[in-house]
């Protein structure tokens, strides 16, 4: 997987604020940071969810094999 380094970065941020210009650039600065956050929340959703599927599937497992000792004495 590649790596990216700081020079990368700093090119990129140029290029940017040449295109963008030094007006807008704090804008979209904002905006990616706005899409981060929101990408961030929808990826921890979602690991909670299956983690608690997990912890679900787990309770389900132990009062099934809690019936079947009931079931065997």
């Amino acid at each position: 997987m590649p790596t990216i380094g700081w020079f990368e970065i700093l090119i990129v941020v140029g290029i940017a604020i040449v295109v963008l210009g030094p007006k807008d650039f704090p804008i979209m600065l904002k905006k990616a940071g706005s899409w981060i956050g929101t990408a961030k929340r929808y990826v921890s959703n979602i690991q909670n969810e299956v983690s608690n599927l997990e912890i679900d599937d787990e309770k389900i497992d132990n009062e099934i094999k809690k019936e079947t000792k009931k079931d065997e004495q």
